[in-house]
């Protein structure tokens, strides 16, 4: 996996579903550690304004 950077929502948006929920790791096929890093940096970004809370 590339590295993990909350500035890079191009990558995170590949994590997310339609909802703007965080996608369960068996469907990406992410191991845990990596998961948590993501995690992380998808919460990072949304509190930037880079992502979005929710979909309208």
């Amino acid at each position: 996996m590339e590295n993990i950077d909350y500035k890079d929502p191009q990558l995170l948006r590949r994590f997310i579903s339609g909802q703007a929920k965080i996608i369960d790791p068996k469907h990406t096929r992410v191991c845990a550690k990596h998961q948590r890093k993501l995690s992380e940096a998808i919460k990072r970004a949304r509190i930037m304004g880079l992502l979005p809370f929710v979909r309208r």
